[in-house]
């Protein structure tokens, strides 16, 4: 769809509600109309099919296999034990394949038939969760550092994080009336009293837009890939504020050199109360200066190369009413999670359990739907899912640790006790079957290319030392591939793009080393490297910074731009 008929359509949908309510009552057909699954989106669903069955079903003369992708808006990823229940009583009842943990720390709920997405919306909100703005051109998600050994510190930056997603939510009433029954407020003269949207406008932004906030050491939200970063600054103690980056972006378009993944630059530093203030700064000047001519060039990144970054600074600036300090020293030193069990500053303990993809379902021997449901029966805490697709268990009083490890283990769900670091960290996208942009496989594939990838790495000698691997089934980069050591991007059905290179704390892009190549290649490609890592690397140094250390890695990209250093 190009990017002027979406302008329109946003245009036309009368604050997203356009006509989903005519849809929805449309029995004839799986699927909406054309328009209202671009604006259903805003509403946190997406349109899919199982193209597993897509081409039987054509020659059957029958429509595709149409469902409902639904994902949750969740700051930060924290949820309490009873909304874990009901959570996990909707995705019995009306999805397919269990709960998803996103890189967004969102849920998504797969497989949910039209005549059910009713229902699923007002049974989340039922749980005091909504979708609203979960997807579409709006603020997204805002990602928080997941890692928990700060608990004063986490609440701090959390309940700023939280506080912005609410700020930044579109004003429209539109999400409430259709799927909640709210009526339309009316004036005197019985017509629908006029609405506005005050940081969006008519048309929204002109892409995604995606916020991190980050607390050093750890790197664990990407902050780098996000289009608004705020990186924690702590001194003597305590939040003293924020170094604020922009221009982050993980989606691409194989073969059209003008776009690209890029990380983020550093605007500068800002103390706590300017958060709302700036937030809401970056997000207007985004929907006034983006690129809604062209939308494969509309996100963020584009338009601060297009425009410069002093200059958007100055843009920024002017629309917060405050000026950028010269940012302060930061240092990450991982962008993963912490597994096992640790202690915070409140004497309280924290499980970081290895969800392989996010995937939480009832497998043979492994029925880790039903054993996180009785977790939940008895947990006081709260849960946290990470951006890393993981999940941690918070908040458990020091009691309390030994019946819920009993039953983590009678569940099969102590697997990081016995992974390896490359399966322990490895990310993956859903991809195939529903995803319509994919182009080969991810999360399916995963568990398989693990088992390869990790006997080359033992037969090398160093199957134990730490290894980020990312699949995506696209450019598109929702498992962010253009950050991992090692990353596959779908090319065609089992064939990839392989890149390599990057850094384990999420601060250099990989490189394209090989186009277009299958699974055998793959290896093949892989091997020669792994040999001269193991022979040649000192014993802490990572794969990716050996790589570029030894020049193995090819040429860097002209349109890659730097981190602005602090």
């Amino acid at each position: 769809m190009s990017a002027h008929s979406v302008e329109d359509i946003k245009r036309d949908s009368r604050l997203l509600r356009g006509t989903i309510e005519e849809s929805l009552a449309d029995a004839v057909t799986g699927a909406l109309r054309d328009a209202d699954q671009v604006v259903l989106k805003y509403h946190g669903s997406y349109q899919q099919d199982d193209r597993d069955i897509r081409e039987p079903r054509r020659k059957a003369k029958l429509e595709p296999a149409y469902s409902f992708m639904i994902r949750t808006r969740t700051p930060g990823g924290v949820i309490t034990p009873e909304q874990w229940l009901k959570l996990d009583a909707i995705a019995t009842t009306y999805a397919e394949r269990g709960l998803r943990i996103t890189t967004r720390q969102a849920f998504q709920f797969h497989g949910v038939i039209k005549r059910r997405l009713k229902p699923t919306m007002q049974a989340i909100n039922a749980a005091l969760i909504d979708t609203l703005a979960a997807c579409g051109d709006v603020n997204r998600n805002v990602a928080v550092a997941a890692n928990p050994q700060l608990s004063a510190l986490h609440e701090t930056v959390y309940r700023q994080a939280a506080a912005l997603s609410e700020h930044l939510l579109p004003n429209t009433r539109a999400y409430y009336e259709i799927w909640l029954d709210e009526e339309r407020v009316a004036g005197d003269d019985g017509e629908p009293l006029p609405e506005s949207e005050p940081i969006y406008g008519p048309t929204y932004l002109p892409r995604k837009f995606k916020i991190g906030f980050a607390i050093p050491p750890h790197n664990d939200v990407d902050v780098f890939s996000q289009d608004l970063g705020f990186i924690a600054v702590v001194e003597n103690g305590e939040l003293s504020g924020y170094n604020v980056t922009v221009g982050g972006g993980m989606g691409s378009t194989h073969g059209d050199p003008e776009t690209y993944p890029r990380l983020a630059d550093v605007l500068g530093f800002i103390s706590p109360h300017e958060v709302i203030r700036v937030g809401e700064a970056v997000v207007t000047a985004q929907r006034d200066l983006g690129n809604r001519a062209t939308r494969k060039r509309a996100r963020l990144k584009y338009t601060i190369d297009e425009h410069g970054l002093d200059t958007f600074r100055a843009e920024v600036e002017q629309r917060a009413g405050i000026r950028f300090e010269r940012a302060r020293d930061f240092a990450f030193t991982d962008n993963g999670d912490r597994f096992g069990w640790i202690e915070s500053d409140s004497g309280r303990w924290h499980l970081t359990l290895r969800i392989p993809a996010g995937r939480i379902q009832d497998r043979p021997g492994a029925p880790h739907l039903s054993g996180l449901r009785e977790v939940a029966k008895v947990h006081r805490g709260s849960f946290r899912m990470t951006p890393n697709q993981n999940l941690v268990i918070a908040d458990i009083a020091p009691e309390r640790r030994a019946g819920i490890d009993a039953l983590l283990r009678q569940h099969g769900l102590l697997a990081h006790t016995e992974a390896s670091p490359l399966k322990r960290d490895a990310l993956a996208c859903v991809s195939l079957p529903t995803c319509g942009l994919a182009m080969a496989e991810a999360e399916r594939y995963l568990p398989e290319l693990l088992d390869q990838v990790q006997a080359l790495l033992d037969r090398h000698g160093v199957g134990q030392r730490p290894l980020l691997l990312r699949i995506s089934g696209c450019p598109n980069g929702c498992s962010r591939p253009y950050l991992g050591e090692i990353a596959l991007v779908g090319k065609a059905p089992g064939r990839y793009n392989l890149m390599i290179g990057a850094d384990h704390r999420g601060q250099r892009l990989n490189r394209l080393f090989i186009e277009n190549i299958t699974e055998a290649q793959i290896l093949a490609a892989l091997d020669p490297l792994v040999a001269r890592y193991a022979a040649e690397s000192a014993a802490d140094e990572h794969f990716g910074d050996f790589l570029l250390r030894a020049g193995l890695l090819p040429p860097e990209p002209l349109r890659v731009l730097k981190v602005l250093a602090a």
